[in-house]
C-alpha cells in the first residue's frame, strides 16, 4: 500500500530499499507517493537499504547529483546519493532533468 504525502522544498528523503538520498527542488501541490526501487520514500539523508529489497522492475538507478522531475505533478528533486533503485510516483518513473543549453557569447 503505498502513502500518499505532502512534500516541501528542501526536505530530505531516504530511500528503503538502497542508498538513494534526495532533496525537494520543487514540491508539487497536493499529495503524492514517492517511491524509489518500488518501496515508498521516507524523511531522512541516508538510505537505509541494501538494495535486496529493490524490485527488479525498478532497478534503474539514481545517479548523483541528477535533478529527477515529473511533468505531470511538478515534482523536482535533486540526488544526493545514488543508488540501485529507480524513482517513481503512481508507477510512472521520474526523468533525467534535460540541462538548458547556455546562450553564445558570441
Amino acid at each position: 500500500m503505498e502513502v500518499h504525502v505532502i512534500l516541501k522544498v528542501g526536505q530530505s528523503l531516504a530511500s528503503t530499499t538502497d542508498a538513494t538520498a534526495l532533496i525537494v527542488v520543487r514540491a508539487p501541490q497536493g499529495e503524492i507517493a514517492l517511491t524509489c526501487g518500488g518501496a515508498e520514500m521516507v524523511a531522512g539523508r541516508a538510505g537505509l537499504g541494501d538494495g535486496s529489497g529493490i524490485d527488479p522492475e525498478r532497478r534503474s538507478g539514481t545517479l548523483l547529483g541528477k535533478r529527477y522531475v515529473d511533468e505531470e505533478t511538478g515534482l523536482e528533486v535533486l540526488c544526493t546519493k545514488g543508488g540501485d533503485g529507480s524513482l517513481a510516483i503512481d508507477d510512472r518513473s521520474l526523468q533525467v532533468k534535460e540541462a538548458k543549453p547556455l546562450p553564445s557569447s558570441d
